[in-house]
């Protein structure tokens, strides 16, 4: 436990996932999945990390991708609740060092391009990941609708993730030595959504 706190703090994927096993990576999933306190977590290069040890031989791809999955599809649920019962308050929040009023506005944005869609695409998407279930509770989606887009994404992204980082420590001898470089392109790539609509916002004006 120590030592997957220790990794948590470094915010080294392949440490992370190697301390944690199964139940620290479900954990973490499940918090930044629906948990409004883990929108900064690294899921996607937990994931691909994830994938990367899979292909090594540390972990069991089949059983990994289920308690992803399920963890992701959890995660979202709990993050739905919290939006039903006190999500209402976000909007009275002031910005604060983890917090702002913009994340909000970021995934309004993305519900009102893409619908219920939302819950599937901000799956890819850093912050918006973890507000798009709070705001889908708060407003007037039903919860049996929540949940058919909740497992299409939670399946989407838990198994395509992992199985890119799979592939790839498949396809690349040692490929855990270059964790940081390819975390950092999953990372850009995640982000690149969120920096394409503010560029277009910006322009807008």
């Amino acid at each position: 436990m120590i030592n997957f706190l220790l990794a948590c703090i470094h915010l080294d994927p392949i440490a992370i996932v190697q301390a944690g096993s199964y139940l620290g990576l479900a954990l973490l999933v499940f918090a930044e999945s629906g948990i409004f306190i883990g929108m900064f977590l690294p899921g996607d290069s937990l994931l691909f990390a994830a994938g990367l040890l899979a292909a090594g031989g540390f972990f069991a791809l089949g059983p990994l991708m289920m308690i992803v999955v399920a963890a992701a599809i959890l995660g979202d649920s709990a993050g739905y609740w919290f939006g039903s019962e006190i999500g209402g308050r976000l909007f009275e929040r002031k910005d604060s060092r983890f917090f702002k009023q913009e994340y909000l506005q970021r995934t309004e944005r993305f519900y009102e391009k893409y619908g219920g869609r939302t819950l599937i695409l901000a799956r890819f998407v850093p912050i918006v990941r973890t507000i798009a279930p709070i705001l889908a509770g708060t407003g007037t989606m039903t919860y049996r609708k929540f949940l058919s887009y909740n497992i299409i994404g939670g399946f989407l992204w838990g198994m395509g993730m992992i199985l890119v980082g799979f592939f790839l420590g498949s396809l690349i001898p040692n490929s855990e030595t270059y964790i940081l470089p390819l975390s950092l392109v999953i990372v850009v790539l995640s982000f690149f959504p969120i920096l394409h609509n503010l560029a277009r916002g910006k322009r807008a004006v």
